[in-house]
């Protein structure tokens, strides 16, 4: 517990930090591009559209999708995951490189490394506000205005936040150690998308009494991301609580999350004054 209030702390006590840090590794990310941090927006909006006229129009010829107790035109449904699965797939990937691409850098200054991975998904999270907007405003001319359930989406956003800095921290600590971590991930990363709820409705997996299909729903359902795009879901077409719907799964992957924090606190506190000797 000692390693989980240390971190915790180094992450309170360097606030402003991480905040300047994360709006400088934007800027500079963007700089060399005409058109600047509007790339941010314009990459995943071509990648919606390409996922949306292969899924969408060309194999479910552009069916609905249930959620709750109405239905949804796929490519509102898929907006909705999508983003979601763009901010931690980014924010994973790069904070998985985020120390050992920076150990120059910071072995010569002076502040806690357990912030750099923090800072980069910020950086990713603040891109992600501006999606959200954007999408809630598309949202309102396709019929799904403002609701009461919109208060849902700052907590289903920080649970997102706080997962993926859990696990980054646990990449970041072991991609210093073995760079093979990091591209194994990327990898991974690939897979992931079609794990997720996010080009296809789990609940319309047909159970033909296969292992294969038993095997697959249960990974989707036991993915921690499945809970998270259900929730946004839930408060961008306003059907439901999601958090307060479904308490085991709430539990679940708070539990998850919690676990995964625990490891990546012993492990970076306990590891990272070795980091400097893989320069």
């Amino acid at each position: 517990m000692k390693s989980v209030i240390k971190v915790i702390q180094e992450q309170i006590n360097n606030m402003y930090l991480i905040r300047k840090m994360a709006l400088f590794e934007m800027k500079s990310a963007n700089k060399n591009n005409y058109l600047g941090m509007a790339w941010e927006l314009i990459t995943p909006a071509i990648l919606i559209m390409i996922y949306w006229l292969v899924f969408g129009v060309g194999i479910r010829q552009r069916a609905d999708v249930p959620v709750g107790d109405m239905v949804v035109p796929f490519l509102y449904w898929l907006m909705a995951g999508y983003m979601v699965w763009l901010f931690f797939s980014q924010s994973t990937t790069n904070g998985s490189k985020s120390i050992f691409s920076r150990l120059k850098i910071v072995s010569k200054m002076n502040f806690p490394m357990s912030i750099i991975p923090n800072y980069v998904i910020c950086a990713r999270f603040m891109v992600h506000a501006g999606l959200v907007a954007i999408i809630i405003v598309i949202l309102q001319f396709g019929g799904y205005p403002i609701n009461i359930y919109y208060l849902q989406i700052p907590y289903f956003a920080i649970a997102t936040y706080i997962f993926t800095y859990a696990l980054a921290l646990i990449l970041s600590t072991l991609s210093a150690l073995v760079r093979d971590v990091h591209k194994l991930l990327t990898s991974t990363m690939r897979i992931g998308i079609y794990i997720s709820p996010i080009l296809w409705d789990v609940s319309n997996i047909k159970q033909d009494g296969s292992i294969a299909t038993a095997i697959i729903t249960a990974i989707v359902r036991l993915n921690p991301l499945t809970y998270l795009i259900d929730g946004y879901r839930a408060g961008f077409f306003g059907v439901g609580w999601h958090f307060i719907e479904e308490p085991g799964v709430t539990a679940y992957f708070w539990m998850v999350t919690l676990i995964l924090f625990l490891i990546g606190s012993m492990l970076h506190v306990r590891l990272r004054k070795y980091f400097i000797d893989f320069l």
